[in-house]
């Protein structure tokens, strides 16, 4: 714990020294930068400060009424870090010393009775939404800003605002009737890496579970403890050396027992032959590349089993390029992923082969690195998963104006049915603009068939829009847990030249009929009529509600969690909000407008944007992440990816 000094002082040295570190990895050609090494190195060019030395830069941009706290995970001789920046004025005082920062509230003036500042020691539980964010900065450009990249890379380019900064886990209160809802009271930055691109954690949280969260481009998976809400801990963190076999860790699933399965959508670390856990070999192309890998983690992130996420066969059902190009080729690029232990079964969705995101953000060169494939694995031994059949998603009847527009391209989700007597799962696709299902994951060679076509939600979410649902991009797909209805985050697709574009939106599909279709639905998409009416048959699904959305949502959360009258909060699966976050990968070209918003559920199942859920002080609703100042510093915007709503251990009951 630290007080703190000015931030002015923190700049300067923050960008002498930390910009090194990144400089020295970029050099030598790592995917990602670093805020520290070891002092005096001799293993590189140059020499830079040690973590202990960043950790007090960090304390020095952080305001006067802020605490922090550092926990540590030594790792191949190299320390990583989560270090809070807890701000004192926006947490009640008995929150603050029951963490035991009694000694930081003494050194900032914050005790007894003015301690926590202005917030009430309500007793009210907390429960907060933790957003997994990246530092924007210079960095971030798509394909049509390339000119505008910096030719070289050195320490002018560490610091604050539009310059590299340390990437972070934002904190929000999320508790109903409190003084501090919807503001950010803690952040936690992660160091010493930098450009992690903070992408998913697991869709939803239990009781006792640590939260896993993937760095895009860093290809580690950081492991944070949420016990102590609303500090966090770094628990673990599993890094390229400990998954040699995949690369670019996207979502994980986390089981009963608190371990978790992770999907990572790039090959093998570098190009050639991979051995799995289980023995068999693959041949890759290398890092963000082909084959990615489903890989089994303890409760505290160690690897337990790396498998591969393709047969030892080549798929060529439909087309799957890979480049450099595979002797068999492959779609097998896992992104989403969800489970059903009672039915010893997981599926995973390939996406992209993702390289091309990572090193070059111009437009990938291939519409048929969009992958069109769902992936059905053998849980039965929970710890060594085995893949049990590769699904190619069938074409529609739509014509898409691009081959990657075509409806089974890009199958970035999956969700499963949560119900027991219900076998069911969905898929949606991103540049496809289609929702399927198959009504048996437990089959040996599950059928899927297109059940709906975004062209009927474009038209009603705006009809003054091009409905036309191709590339409308589909993101975060999750059934709500009593199995009604399916949540659908929908980027939209941009406008260009003549195209209008699609519309933003949550959208809120019945699938009531569908699910209780059991193993024989009737439904298929497979008209000119269906396309932008929706299915005919009895059981489609029809859309309940759709919320606009503007900013661009990518991603989403379900608020599984309910206080009760004995003030403690416990699981429900009648969920009554949901959150949603505007970003995706800047690199891409969808950066949307960096805003994370709550939505509330009436009893009608309808959709409301909760306007109290916003930045203090704030005329839009929504929290802002383009803000100049943090509790960890003038760092300036940020990008939030992804999102799960959480408790402290003590605060939710069985």
């Amino acid at each position: 714990m630290h007080t703190h000094l000015s931030p002015r002082a923190r700049r300067r040295l923050a960008a002498a020294t930390a910009a090194l570190g990144l400089a020295v990895g970029l050099v030598a050609g790592t995917q990602s930068g670093s805020l520290a090494s070891a002092v005096d190195s001799d293993d590189g060019p140059v020499s830079v400060l040690s973590a202990g030395a960043i950790t007090d830069l960090l304390d020095q941009a952080a305001g006067g009424d802020i605490v922090t706290e550092v926990s540590k995970v030594a790792k191949g001789g190299q320390d990583y870090w989560v270090k809070n920046h807890l701000d004192a004025s926006a947490v009640p005082p008995g929150l603050l010393q029951d963490l035991g920062l009694d000694d930081a509230l003494t050194g900032l003036g914050l005790t007894g009775g003015d301690a926590g500042g202005t917030v009430e020691d309500d007793g009210l539980r907390r429960e907060y939404l933790v957003v997994w964010a990246g530092d924007n900065n210079i960095l971030d450009k798509s394909g049509a800003e390339l000119t505008t990249l910096p030719k070289t890379i050195g320490p002018d380019l560490i610091g604050q605002k539009d310059l590299i900064g340390p990437d972070f886990f934002a904190v929000v209160d999320a508790t109903e009737g409190s003084p501090s809802y919807g503001q950010v009271v803690n952040t936690a930055t992660v160091g010493p890496l930098v450009e992690n691109e903070p992408h998913h954690m697991q869709y939803i949280w239990h009781k006792g579970d640590n939260l896993f969260a993937g760095g895009l481009f860093t290809d580690v998976t950081y492991v944070i403890d949420t016990s102590q809400l609303p500090a966090l801990k770094l628990k673990n963190i599993n890094l390229p050396t400990d998954t040699l076999c995949g690369s670019v860790p996207d979502a994980y699933w986390v089981t009963q027992d608190h371990k978790a399965y992770g999907t990572y959508m790039g090959g093998p670390d570098v190009p050639g032959p991979c051995v799995y856990s289980d023995g068999s070999v693959r041949l890759g192309n290398g890092f963000a590349g082909s084959p990615g890998e489903l890989v089994r983690l303890d409760e505290d992130g160690r690897t337990l089993w790396e498998a591969p996420a393709t047969p030892e066969t080549a798929e060529t059902e439909q087309r799957c390029d890979n480049i450099p190009q595979l002797q068999l080729p492959t779609c097998a690029n896992p992104h989403g992923v969800q489970a059903r232990e009672d039915l010893k079964t997981l599926v995973t969705s390939d996406y992209n082969e993702p390289r091309n995101i990572i090193l070059n953000p111009v437009q990938a060169p291939s519409s048929y690195l969009r992958r069109p494939t769902v992936r059905t694995w053998d849980i039965s031994d929970p710890d060594k998963p085995r893949l049990k059949a590769v699904s190619f998603l069938p074409d529609g009847p739509r014509v898409g104006k691009v081959p990657h527009h075509e409806e089974p391209r890009a199958a970035m989700e999956t969700t499963v049915t949560n119900l027991p007597g219900n076998k069911g799962a969905f898929a949606s696709t991103m540049q496809g603009g289609a929702i399927y299902y198959t009504p048996d994951i437990t089959a040996a060679k599950p059928q899927w068939r297109e059940v709906f076509d975004l062209t009927t939600s474009n038209k009603i979410a705006d009809p003054g829009s091009s409905w036309y649902g191709g590339g409308s991009n589909a993101g975060w797909t999750q059934t709500s847990l009593d199995d009604k209805y399916l949540y659908v985050a929908v980027v939209g697709r941009q406008p260009s030249g003549e195209d209008k574009g699609s519309p933003q939106y949550i959208l809120k599909l019945d699938i009531q009929d569908l699910v209780a279709s059991g193993t024989s639905p009737t439904c298929s998409i497979d008209t000119q009529v269906e396309i932008t009416e929706g299915g005919q048959e009895a059981d489609c699904p029809t859309v309940h509600d759709t919320l606009a959305a503007p900013g661009g949502p990518h991603w989403g959360a379900l608020d599984n969690l309910e206080l009760g009258q004995d003030g403690f909060y416990r699981e429900t699966t009648d969920v009554k909000r949901i959150a949603y976050s505007n970003y995706f990968v800047a690199r891409t070209g969808l950066n949307g407008d960096h805003r994370v918003c709550m939505v509330d559920v009436g009893e009608d199942e309808k959709m409301t944007l909760d306007p109290d859920f916003k930045t203090h002080g704030a005329v839009e609703d929504c929290i802002d992440f383009d803000r100049a100042s943090w509790p960890h510093g003038a760092w300036g915007p940020a990008k939030p990816h992804s999102m799960v709503f959480v408790t402290a251990d003590e605060d939710i009951k069985e």
